[in-house]
């Protein structure tokens, strides 16, 4: 299929919560450089009028919530929403550039998510996989003239060059994102959904690269994140974010990693389980996400259920099968390793080593037991899992 015929064949799915301004500026993007794309809005129980905005003032399919769930659920609603079989997601604080569509589009098969490339102020540390430039640190301030000009330029040097990487704004085929199940409602309202779904897109073969001339102006966490000033995080994101932290580390069984071009670099999930001595509160807290199952002494089964009935509305994993007292439940007999660990012991080197526990099992090559630490580590087989997450 050519690209003239595709270019009318993309949806474009942009939440919002209380981002008028800037929503108002993507959206003059999309009408100038895309016209021809279906745009879907959704409002996340918005308070700033943005409900009304779009239903006056735009042509877009739209969705309201009447109260906020976040962009995990929207991105999918929209998407479902969409009439067209290829997809696409902004943030409501991006402008698109000229040529934005077609230079993701020529790239774009079934099995293939293409990501356009970000040009931000100098807000974050600088990367491979961005530009830093400065273009306006607000929506009132915007350079766009400065900024499609500069597109310009970019598109001549990097004409048709893409690189190994993935971050938003992205678009694939709507058939290969519902087939995985789409995001993981797990991460709602947000953040990390987006490094889930992208590790599950690579166990599931999909090829994802980069557009090296497609370029959006990113001015970064406005949409969740830096709701009241510029560089400090709400106290809603803090709240929200330290929860879908703990949830990724429960499904993923280690923390996000990626490459000098952001391409996620995936850790193998194993089955592990700590056998904990003289535990106490602030321990399990910090140890219970970063396994499969925690064991603690035969007498404390009330301290699990005070600490369980305190985490448990954070997360949709069944904690009462994640924490046990050891004389109900043989760890070695139940888990394909088991780390013992004594609490009195325990310093923060250990904690180190937990953190990076899967990729020194992977490198360890074999079952066997050795001490690292004061970690003894039991390796009974060395099975991995993460093949099972690709879909929900």
């Amino acid at each position: 299929m050519g690209l003239n015929n595709t270019k009318n064949m993309i949806s474009l799915i942009i939440p919002s919560y209380n981002n008028l301004q800037h929503l108002k500026n993507v959206y003059a993007s999309i009408q100038k450089h895309a016209p021809e794309a279906e745009v879907i809005l959704l409002d996340d129980g918005s308070t700033d009028g943005t409900w009304e905005w779009i239903v006056n003032e735009t042509d877009s399919i739209h969705f309201k919530s009447e109260e906020r769930i976040g962009h995990t659920i929207l991105y999918d609603k929209g998407i479902e929403l969409a009439t067209n079989e290829i997809v696409g997601i902004l943030h409501a604080d991006m402008i698109i550039g000229p040529s934005y569509i077609e230079n993701m589009l020529k790239h774009l098969q079934p099995g293939k998510v293409v990501c356009a490339t970000r040009i931000e102020p100098p807000l974050h540390p600088e990367g491979k996989e961005k530009i830093i430039r400065d273009f306006g640190m607000e929506f009132d301030t915007l350079n766009v003239s400065g900024f499609e000009l500069y597109c310009d330029e970019l598109q001549l040097e990097f004409k048709d060059q893409t690189t190994p990487g993935m971050f938003a704004p992205w678009i694939l085929y709507k058939k290969d994102f519902q087939s995985i199940g789409g995001h993981d409602p797990l991460f709602a309202p947000f953040p990390y959904e987006d490094s889930d779904i992208f590790q599950r897109w690579i166990l599931a073969g999909y090829e994802l690269v980069q557009s090296r001339d497609s370029f959006v102006y990113h001015l970064t966490c406005r949409g969740h994140r830096w709701n009241d000033q510029i560089g400090k995080d709400d106290d809603y994101y803090k709240v929200v974010s330290n929860r879908a932290a703990r949830n990724y580390l429960r499904k993923w069984g280690s923390w996000i990693r990626n490459d000098e071009f952001q391409y996620p670099l995936i850790a193998p999930k194993y089955n592990i389980a700590f056998k904990v001595a003289n535990c106490n509160m602030t321990l399990l807290q910090t140890l219970e996400p970063w396994c499969d199952r925690i064991y603690i002494d035969d007498n404390m089964q009330e301290f699990i259920d005070h600490y369980i009935d305190a985490e448990q509305p954070n997360t949709k994993f069944d904690l009462y099968k994640r924490v046990f007292c050891i004389g109900y439940n043989d760890p070695d007999d139940e888990n394909d390793i088991v780390v013992s660990i004594d609490t009195t012991r325990f310093t923060e080197q250990d904690f180190n080593i937990i953190q990076q526990l899967p990729l020194i099992i992977q490198n360890s090559g074999e079952p066997g037991e050795f001490t690292l630490g004061n970690l003894h580590i039991n390796i009974v087989s060395t099975i991995e899992y993460q093949n099972d997450l690709i879909c929900l």
